[in-house]
């Protein structure tokens, strides 16, 4: 899976949203088989129209995912995100400015409120998790 740089400069460079599309589906595609054991509430974001699971850990301090969604572009967010905080450590991924780093993709434009509201529940989340390991 491309790193999120590598993923904005790929986006610049397609102008076309059904391309722009396309490639976020191949992103969600790219990301490794999700357990079948974390498919439970625990794992389930709420917010999303879509379902999508996330399950996040932090061994050694850094965050480390594994997501799913059963919705082909709700996959491809998923992709996107985890490219955006993993590696971070809690207190970095708090440090984001999520809206900004997403700013260049022009999401908000092209997506339903569904969809721009599961990204934010889906940030909402990995922002909690992050916010929990750093009091911890």
């Amino acid at each position: 899976m491309p790193d999120f740089d590598d993923i904005l400069a790929d986006f610049a460079f397609l102008d076309d949203w059904d391309d722009r599309y396309k490639y976020l589906i191949d992103l969600g595609r790219s990301l490794a088989p999700y357990p079948e054991e974390k498919r439970d509430e625990a794992h389930k974001v709420k917010g999303c129209a879509s379902q999508v699971w996330l399950d996040v850990a932090l061994p050694n301090g850094r965050m480390e995912f594994k997501g799913d969604s059963d919705a082909h572009i709700v996959k491809g967010l998923v992709a996107l995100l985890i490219a955006l905080y993993a590696g971070k450590s809690s207190k970095e991924a708090l440090e984001i400015d999520t809206a900004a780093a997403l700013a260049p993709l022009d999401l908000t434009a092209h997506l339903t409120p569904q969809r721009s509201n599961g990204v934010a529940s889906m940030i909402a989340r990995i922002r909690k998790i992050a916010a929990e390991a750093s009091d911890g």
